[in-house]
């Protein structure tokens, strides 16, 4: 979602590019719409209906979908709430990260854990049921006692979903040259990997299921959206460095919001695209269908892409089989509470 300063134009452009990419998914059906990327929050119920007007005049979607909104706490006011039940919006995606002020610090997030605690509350005390929460660990400041802390909040709240991610240093962020300068501290693989540990431990305890390597939720309440990544479904994205997939090929927008902003007169120049081979549609499948509680299958795998792929997948899962992160039940391949620590290595050793 882009800034003020170009919400009129951005606005715009997503409704001609909606239009644009009405073909790329066919005529399927649409049971998710997910409004992420930065800070959809700044949209009016009026421009929402618009967008949700143009997406339902162009797309087959489905008379109940899940219609998720990506927000920071900081967002949430009362008057924000009382307009999103005057929407289409039945879900939202809430970016906690942490509870402690000096964590949310060194992430360089705005909110404070107290507008955390009130985004919630005012969340609930309107009626929203399906609300889930980003948290984050591995953060130098977040000591084992804190984390536990994180969720157990998360867990007195009885909310149905959360997201915990561990907190990765991507090149040319703010964060990578902070760490580099050594004005910051770099985080911890080990702390990484006790707080995991704890994350499975407590959820596990209080009935949620790890049904993706990040994500946990109490039944019936799993993501409907994320799930079609992890299950191979297909997916359109509108927007700057949006991703979409529908099966045969995978497309990419560029990242820049001037650059999308002139696909009016650039369609073909404001996105790249790959047609996919039948290995990365094999190592695609593994990656994904590994990180979840669905696991891998392999009659799957012998029946999309052959005899050769599928002997290629149970001689190479041999060895972590043996060392028990990974468990064969039946026909398919599920990561152990201890293969979830190695999850991207190990598929990386199943790609053909």
């Amino acid at each position: 979602m882009a800034s003020v300063k170009y919400k009129t134009e951005f606005i715009g452009t997503l409704l001609h590019e909606i239009k644009l990419q009405r073909d790329y998914l066919g005529d399927q059906l649409i049971n998710t719409i997910y409004l992420g990327g930065g800070t959809p929050s700044l949209l009016s119920v009026n421009e929402l209906k618009v967008i949700f007007s143009c997406l339902n005049n162009n797309f087959h979607i489905s008379d109940d979908p899940e219609i998720t909104l990506e927000a920071n706490p900081d967002d949430i006011s009362e008057k924000w709430v009382k307009a999103m039940k005057n929407t289409p919006v039945n879900r939202i995606s809430l970016g906690v990260q942490s509870f402690f002020d000096d964590d949310l610090k060194y992430l360089n997030r705005i909110h404070s854990g107290d507008d955390a605690v009130a985004a919630i509350k005012r969340l609930q005390d309107h009626g929203f049921i399906e609300l889930s929460i980003d948290l984050i660990y591995g953060i130098p400041t977040l000591t084992n006692q804190k984390w536990k802390q994180n969720l157990i909040s998360f867990i007195d709240f009885k909310l149905p979903h959360l997201s915990a991610y561990a907190l990765t240093v991507e090149d040319k962020t703010l964060l990578y040259a902070l760490i580099k300068k050594k004005k910051l501290k770099a985080p911890s693989e080990d702390a990484i990997i006790d707080q995991f540990k704890i994350l499975i431990k407590l959820t596990e305890e209080q009935d949620y299921i790890h049904y993706e390597i990040s994500n946990f939720a109490k039944k019936d309440h799993y993501s409907k959206h994320n799930s079609l990544y992890w299950t191979g479904g297909h997916y359109l994205g509108l927007g700057p460095s949006a991703h979409s997939y529908n099966g045969n090929s995978r497309r990419w927008n560029k990242a820049g919001i001037k650059t999308w902003l002139a696909l009016k007169e650039y369609y073909n120049e404001s996105f790249e695209e790959e047609i996919l081979s039948m290995d990365q549609r094999y190592n695609e499948y593994i990656m994904t269908s590994l990180r979840t509680i669905w696991g891998c299958d392999h009659d799957l795998v012998r029946d999309e892409f052959g005899t050769r792929y599928a002997n290629h997948l149970l001689k190479e899962a041999a060895a972590f089989i043996h060392e028990q992160k990974i468990e064969q039940r039946g026909n398919r391949l599920f990561l152990t509470n201890k293969g979830k620590l190695f999850a991207d290595g190990i598929a990386s050793e199943l790609f053909m």
